[in-house]
């Protein structure tokens, strides 16, 4: 799992993304998904409407990793026991090519 501020490019992708939150659940036609991360442009930020959900196997290279420490260790042990116990109303997004 890649740690906030880390930078990627996504597979067929061509603009670098800043990874800026993990796990974030998104509402799409009254339905909710859990994606693994959400990221915004480097190096311009959050902008208003651009920002982008993808999962694990959407990541295609790391150019820079996060900051990491023991926090994140511990952070990741029990962000992956949430992903395996998700509420049943939360369903896992896939990300399509558009």
């Amino acid at each position: 799992m890649e740690t906030i501020g880390s930078i990627i490019y996504l597979k067929e992708g061509s603009q670098k993304l800043m990874i800026i939150n993990r796990g974030p659940i998104v509402g799409i036609e009254n339905q909710k998904y859990m994606f693994d991360y959400s990221a915004c442009k480097y190096p311009i930020g959050v902008v208003e409407d651009e920002i982008y959900y993808f999962n694990e196997e959407n990541i295609d290279s790391v150019i820079f990793k996060g900051y990491s420490d023991q926090d994140e260790d511990r952070f990741q042990e029990l962000f992956d026991n949430m992903k395996q116990n998700l509420d049943s109303d939360i369903q896992r997004g896939e990300v399509t090519q558009q």
